[in-house]
């Protein structure tokens, strides 16, 4: 085999240019030959061109050069007027010529020659054909003029004096001057603002003026007062700035004739040097500007960038994003493709704003843009989603691309990102946070189901709050709910935590326990420090340690607290205590910056103090005294904690009916096979043991596996859950799972129907009467309307018409913008309404982030807005684990060993709790359970106050007695004033049509009369509800469907609901109360190696087992 490397030879070992140039004897026998390349035609005036012109740096030098030959030659005029005597005379010859000296000839000699050849050669590379469009240019020309004398005096001597105009030289100074800046700009590979240019023109377009004006003015005066420099320039400042002191002037025809010119050469010029200038000022005004280099070095900044800037996605960013002290010197960059909405410009204008954000029009595909923003520097960069596009898929497109942009220019910078479509998340997993709608939304529509007002609980957890709205309001409810709104989730280290650092080797559920005993704050979760997993309560067997970061819900963080024992708050000026009621629980004051933890509840008391009790001992029922609770021990001993029945159904499914057993559907428990979209979190939950043709699907529609084309004759045993959109999305997967979550009883699972369109029609075939739940999606065709609160008017007036029709279904609802939940079952004339309408607008007043609050529907649950999930990217900035710890409330991620989110209902063999503190501890010596909240229902009561009240006096006790006389009635009757007076708040114009009619009919007695007012009242107050009534039962026997799941007459309009989260210990339980709970992960106390343990403790507390929570 031929050794082919003994057939290369070796390279020259100098093989430089040098070698190139000379050449190599040992290279003379060689046939290859060495071929260059050029980027340019390889002649003497392309290598001229690209010195002179193509090349950036040294066409930068050959500028700085001109402009320097330049300036030297104004101040070789300078001088050689400062050297010469004013000669006696006023003869002509004096303007003509002048005393020059020869060494001051030779110079401008020189420099004459140098830019006379300078020009020539410029000229030469730049011909293009024409050689009178380079000749007549006005710097050639000035050029010559100012250099042909010079070199024609080397000739003749005589003309060595001759006056030359040297000083127009500042022209082709200032024209150096531009391109010069042109080329550094190309050099350093940065674009200048445009700004800084056109100021730089007209700063030296002045100066060009007024030195021109000066030496023209003396060298013409030469013939007449002999004025020098200094009083040229005194009269030129005075006469272009219109002052004209009159005690200089010129005396020559020809120095007049001259002042004239160069004041209409300014009038000319000048103008429109500034008319540039205010037009590139307003267009800064539109683009923003620059945000400067040392600025971002020496202070913090983050970029907030989106498609379009809207007010009020603008102040939930800024509101939350200052509601934080350690933010409050951090300045927001805004980088938007388009032009300042004029609401956010006034805004920007308010002085709080305008020394803190920064707007910035342009793309965050452009690096240049991203420079401008600085965006390298950068704390963080939020790129946010357009919701209010119909393409909400092409929206996402947009923001991936930002994502890609921003991560390519800033690697380093941390990236926030919102996404619409949960198909479209794994594009941008590179970033450090990542909140997807769709997701949220779905799952918290599901929770909404099954655990009452979820959303309204995740959405005051995620606002940042004090804790103040609604204290001013005379209604204790409002002060309930307002203080315990600003209740949110800090963290902090065990070790580190006056808190918890007691609790160091205990249990989880002890130290929850008593955490919120004595301080009254709410651990919800932990941490491990080498794990970055944080688990929702982890159960009892979980035990602390010192480097864990403990998770809590409070009015405040711990680092703003003040803790102050019992003797000194007996001892200080502090009222004795801040809870009066029956029995008071040794819990420590915390006296927070911004109030107190414990919610002051004097006036909040049991409704029922008799009835069951619960897990009560039957021997211990009779006696008098107080029944005790197990303590929460330090260690739980986990056989006592009752979880198998939610693991298994076995203990159910052998107590129950057989004719609830036999279904249609058989569950079994495992993982979905499939995901319908990448990064979505697998959850164990039931399924369906053998997959369901896709013909079975359709709902309204037989097929040959079944014969039922409407709900009713599927015979559901659960009420239905319905689901109205628009389509059938992706996230719809984030819907069915929490409702099919394995934790949940078979006989709780909800059928789930989802209704693409509602006309009547389709809304009565689906089971619409018998409904537990009704979903309504806001619709994606209706975001894009041309008035932005537009947008949910569609969903709001279909969801007002199902609200009249059908008074009894629960209904949920979402919608784009907050502000249109007030028109959410909305009523012209209820007073109640119209107070907190104006309680709404006193909280906004106060600068209240959560004004909103208080509407009935958002406290009690039935609508949310997606948006204000935008508040939860927003924290992460501050709270990196609160996108976490939201997904795990709502079951979108499943972490080994974490709890989930679930609810019970307080009931009357429950009331012998009494309290929240002792239903706390019950809970964590039982199963385990922390929690968290409260959801509580109320009856609208009649109050004295003139802004509530909607009847006189004398109205309702007339209405009194009518009801009272109407309970003697037949059954008939008796349901209709039932209703009647399950409804106090009355109409007052209703109130005058009856008596109206009253007086015009005949008069009959006392007894009489009265009940022919009441017979019409009702009448009246009745009418457009049976009217509606008999549309939807007539409707419904047109298409075959029975009219017995049909019920009119509930309604639930007298109830007002809201969530009290975290409350005081001492906070009284009522009947009907739901309790949020954190419970513990089911499977986490599975032993792995004994399955038949599992049943025998499943069927040694079959028992005990209730279908609601069992404590």
């Amino acid at each position: 085999m031929v050794d082919l490397e003994s057939e290369v030879p070796p390279l020259p070992p100098r093989y430089r240019f040098r070698d190139l140039l000379l050449g190599d004897q040992g290279w003379q026998n060689d046939d290859r030959v060495q071929v260059e390349f050029y980027m340019n035609e390889n002649t003497f005036k392309e290598r001229l061109k690209l010195f002179f012109i193509k090349n950036q740096r040294s066409s930068l030098r050959i500028r700085l050069f001109n402009f320097s030959l330049k300036l030297l030659s104004c101040l070789l005029y300078i001088i050689r007027v400062l050297l010469e005597n004013p000669s006696q005379g006023n003869e002509w010859s004096h303007i003509f010529w002048v005393n020059r000296s020869l060494p001051l000839w030779g110079l401008q000699v020189s420099v004459a020659l140098i830019s006379l050849f300078e020009t020539i050669l410029l000229g030469y590379l730049s011909y293009k054909g024409n050689i009178w469009e380079q000749i007549l240019r006005i710097p050639f020309i000035l050029e010559i003029i100012n250099a042909v004398p010079f070199i024609i005096s080397i000739f003749w001597p005589s003309l060595r004096n001759l006056f030359v105009p040297v000083f127009l030289n500042c022209w082709l100074a200032k024209h150096a001057l531009e391109n010069m800046i042109n080329d550094l700009h190309r050099a350093i590979q940065r674009t200048q603002s445009a700004m800084f240019n056109q100021v730089l023109i007209l700063i030296s377009t002045l100066l060009c003026l007024i030195f021109t004006c000066i030496c023209g003015i003396q060298h013409l005066e030469r013939i007449g007062k002999k004025l020098n420099l200094f009083d040229s320039l005194y009269f030129c400042i005075v006469t272009f700035s219109t002052v004209g002191f009159g005690d200089v002037t010129p005396e020559t025809w020809s120095s007049k004739l001259f002042v004239v010119a160069m004041i209409c050469v300014a009038l000319v010029v000048l103008p429109i040097q500034f008319e540039q200038l205010a037009y590139l000022w307003m267009e800064r005004q539109k683009s923003g500007g620059n945000y400067s280099r040392h600025r971002a070095q020496t202070e913090k900044h983050v970029v907030l960038c989106v498609s379009s800037l809207k007010i009020d996605l603008l102040m939930d960013f800024l509101n939350e994003f200052y509601a934080h002290p350690r933010l409050q010197d951090y300045y927001v960059v805004i980088l938007c493709p388009t032009e300042m909405d004029v609401q956010v410009r006034r805004v920007l204008q308010i002085p709080m704003w305008s020394q803190r954000v920064i707007y910035l029009q342009g793309s965050a595909l452009k690096d240049q843009d991203l420079l401008r923003a600085k965006m390298d520097d950068a704390e963080a960069c939020f790129i946010l989603s357009s919701r209010c596009e119909v393409d909400r898929t092409s929206s996402d497109h947009q923001t991936i691309l930002r994502a890609w942009a921003v991560k390519d220019f800033a690697p380093n910078c941390p990236l926030y990102v919102q996404i619409l479509k949960p198909e479209n998340k794994f594009h941008i997993k590179f970033a450090d946070h990542v909140v997807c709608e769709e997701e949220f939304k779905y799952a918290m529509l599901a929770l909404n189901c099954i655990c009452p007002a979820t959303s309204t609980l995740i959405t005051l957890l995620v606002h940042t709050s004090r804790g103040q709205e609604g204290q001013q309001s005379p209604e204790q409810w409002q002060k309930m709910y307002g203080r315990c709104s600003g209740n949110e989730v800090y963290h902090i280290v065990l070790e580190e935590s006056t808190f918890f650092a007691e609790y160091e080797g205990k249990s989880f559920t002890y130290a929850s326990f008593h955490a919120h005993k004595k301080f009254g704050v709410c651990l919800i979760g932990v941490r491990r420090e080498d794990n970055k997993n944080i688990l929702l309560n982890p159960g009892p067997r979980y035990i602390m340690n010192a480097t864990d970061i403990c998770f809590y819900i409070n009015i405040t963080k711990e680092e703003n607290s003040a803790f102050k024992n019992q003797d000194q708050q007996r001892n200080s000026n502090v009222p004795r205590s801040f809870y009066h009621g029956p029995s008071r629980l040794p819990v420590h004051s915390i006296i927070a910056s911004m109030g107190t933890v414990a919610i002051d509840l004097q006036d909040t008391s049991c409704r029922s103090a008799s009835g069951p009790t619960l897990a009560l001992p039957v021997e211990g029922s009779k006696e008098l005294r107080r029944p005790s609770i197990a303590p929460v021990l330090e260690v739980a001993d986990t056989s006592s904690i009752q979880t198998c029945d939610l693991l298994s159904d076995q203990s159910e499914d052998e107590t129950a009916p057989d004719e609830e057993i036999s279904s249609n559907l058989d569950y079994a428990k495992g993982y979905p096979p499939y995901s319908p979209y990448i990064g979505s979190s697998p959850t164990f939950c039931h399924l369906l043991q053998e997959k369901v043709p896709f013909c079975c699907l359709r709902l309204d529609k037989s097929c040959q596996h079944n014969y039922y084309e409407d709900a009713k004759a599927y015979g559901f045993k659960n009420k239905l859950i319905i689901v109205a959109a628009e389509t059938a999305g992706n996230g719809l997967y984030n819907f069915i799972v929490p409702l099919r979550a394995y934790y949940r009883p078979k006989k709780e699972l909800n059928p789930i129907v989802l209704l693409l369109d509602n006309p009547l029609d389709d809304l009565l075939r689906c089971g619409v009467t018998f409904a537990a739940n009704m979903v309504v999606v806001d619709k994606e065709s209706t975001m894009s309307a041309e008035e932005d609160y537009m947008a949910d008017a569609k969903t709001i007036v279909n969801v007002q018409t199902l609200f009249r029709l059908f008074s009894s279904l629960s209904i949920i609802t979402e919608l784009t913008h907050p502000a249109n939940m007030r028109f959410m079952q909305f009523r012209a004339k209820d007073c109640y309404s119209l107070a907190l309408s104006k309680l709404e607008k006193k909280e906004r007043e106060r600068g209240s982030n959560l004004a909103f609050m208080f509407r009935l529907p958002f406290a009690a649950g039935r609508v949310f807005s997606i948006s204000m999930l935008d508040t939860l990217l927003y924290q992460s900035f501050v709270k990196d684990y609160m996108i976490s710890i939201t997904r795990l409330l709502l079951g979108l991620d499943t972490i080994p060993g974490s709890g989930f989110l679930c609810s019970m209902k307080i009931t009357e063999d429950d009331l012998w709790i009494r309290t929240y503190a002792r239903l706390y501890q019950k809970l964590c010596s039982s199963t385990g359970d922390v929690p968290i909240g409260i959801y509580r229902t109320e009856s609208q009561k009649l109050t004295t106050s003139e802004s509530q009240i909607s009847i006189s006096v004398e109205d309702w006790e007339d209405t009194k007695d009518s009801k009272d006389q109407g309970h003697h009635r037949s059954n008939h009757r008796n349901s209709t004033s039932s209703d009647q007076s399950d409804h106090p708040l009355l109409r007052r114009k209703s109130m005058q049509w009856a008596r109206r009619l009253s007086r015009k009919g005949p008069k009959h007695s006392g007894k009489t009369a009265e009940k022919i007012t009441q017979q019409r009242l009702n009448l009246y107050r009745r009418s457009e509800r049976q009217e509606l009534a008999e549309l939807v039962k007539n409707r419904m026997k047109h298409l075959g469907l029975s009219t017995v799941g049909y019920d009119e007459m509930n309604d639930h309009q007298s109830t007002l609901s809201y969530i009290l989260i975290n409350p005081s210990p001492d906070t009284r339980l009522e009947l009907n109360d739901v309790v949020y709970l954190i419970r513990p992960d089911p499977l986490s106390y599975l032993p792995n190696s004994e399955p038949s343990r599992k049943n025998s403790i499943c069927n040694a507390t079959n028992q005990d087992s209730r279908e609601e929570t069992q404590l």
